[in-house]
């Protein structure tokens, strides 16, 4: 990963974790469309942005706080494309992790996602 070739092994896992979070938004939201990543350095920060070809804009959902009295078992799990409901935390997570993120339309479609982590 580029941030581990700038030394910046400080903010290598909040990175890739930023990252990963992006960019399985970006594959959720334009199945089998092309996704472009770009990561850039700058004075004081790393600069992480995942472009798809949705329109659609992310959206925060309010995170629910849960006690190991909500947890339960599910006997379906396991089966593809099973939605359990627990799914938006990544936007969260990233909006903690990075000092800064938003998204940028682009035109004729689609849009950039981003996060800045500081250094």
């Amino acid at each position: 990963m580029r941030v581990a070739r700038w030394s910046m092994w400080h903010i290598k896992h909040d990175a890739c974790l930023i990252a990963g979070e992006l960019i399985a938004n970006a594959v959720a939201a334009a199945p089998g469309e092309e996704i472009r990543i770009r990561c850039t350095r700058e004075p004081e920060a790393i600069l992480l942005g995942v472009w798809d070809a949705s329109d659609e804009m992310p959206v925060v959902l309010p995170v629910k706080e849960m006690t190991l009295d909500d947890v339960e078992g599910d006997p379906l799990a396991l089966e593809p494309g099973h939605d359990d409901g627990t799914g938006g935390w990544g936007l969260p997570i990233v909006e903690a992790l990075a000092a800064e993120c938003g998204v940028d339309p682009t035109e004729p479609r689609g849009k950039w996602v981003w996060a800045r982590i500081a250094c």
